[in-house]
């Protein structure tokens, strides 16, 4: 059987989405000038890990969190357009991976840990429901990588055996929990990237 997989699932967020330098995402760099609030504090008080969690699997509405801490803290600023200023800086599209989609015959989703506020940003400003067949999102489905119940839903919906689904992701431990489940693994890092093309048969 080939090596070459009927469905490559891609993470967004440091793979198709070129938005970390260094291992480190860099959208809130210019917080403090831009909009007035420090992002070690927004981070620190928005994102407990509890919170974070609830956010990623839809248990916890992103606006509805966000828009509460900015009128607790006195901004005048409010949820929609805070939300609209991380999204259009954390949107950062990786050509090289966006030309691997258009050249690999197989059938194409992103798979990715977001709720559902950017995933709709993904799929409509950044044009991505155009790109692949479907968006699985973590807000969406309930579970978020490496969650077992994650690849299970990409899983029925493709109706293929695992053995022909591949997952590029640049977290070590979503590509563990994938080939547990008998998936193809890619480990994308900055170091791995070249290396791609050849594993698609693109080289």
């Amino acid at each position: 059987m080939s090596d070459q997989p009927d469905l490559i699932v891609w993470d967004f967020d440091g793979v198709l989405n070129a938005n970390m330098r260094n291992g480190r995402i860099f959208w809130a760099d210019d917080m403090k000038a831009d909009l007035g609030i420090d992002p070690a504090v927004f981070t620190r008080e928005m994102f407990t890990t509890d919170d974070f969690k609830a956010i990623l699997r839809g248990r916890i509405d992103l606006l509805a969190h966000v828009s509460d801490w900015l009128a607790r803290n006195g901004y005048a600023l409010g949820g929609e357009a805070f939300l609209r200023y991380w999204f259009e800086k954390d949107a950062h599209p990786d050509a090289q991976m966006l030309g691997l989609i258009g050249a690999h015959p197989a059938r194409h989703v992103i798979g990715t840990n977001n709720e559902h506020h950017r995933c709709r940003f993904i799929e409509e400003e950044m044009g991505y429901a155009a790109v692949v067949e479907r968006v699985f999102s973590s807000g969406r489905m309930g579970a978020a990588k490496p969650d077992a119940g994650f690849f299970a839903q990409i899983e029925r919906w493709s109706g293929l055996a695992p053995s022909r689904i591949l997952l590029v992701d640049d977290v070590a431990a979503n590509i563990a929990a994938a080939r547990a489940r008998g998936w193809m693994g890619f480990h994308f890092t900055d170091a791995t990237r070249d290396a791609l093309p050849e594993r698609l048969g693109l080289a």
